[in-house]
């Protein structure tokens, strides 16, 4: 897979550089809920991810990558 400008693979899926940047530099032990309980198994019947920098694909042919929380759109596969 080749570089790209605005998302990164740490092997867990793509990430948004942008929305990682920011939420590094958060603060931490601001007082919410564990992440074990806004996640997975939670009691919430709205989980809520960590990551919301996430990517997903924006197209079924998967060439795509789309942040859900900022938007940025990235041409992945250059087939």
């Amino acid at each position: 897979m080749r570089e790209l400008n605005d998302f990164f693979n740490d092997g867990f899926g793509w990430k948004c550089r942008h929305c990682a940047r920011e939420a590094g530099s958060a603060t931490s032990g601001d007082g919410q809920r564990s992440r074990i309980m806004t996640e997975g198994e939670s009691e919430s019947k709205n989980p809520e991810l960590s990551n919301k920098g996430l990517a997903k694909w924006d197209d079924p042919a998967h060439r795509y990558l789309i942040c859900p929380n900022c938007g940025i759109r990235e041409l992945a596969d250059p087939k």
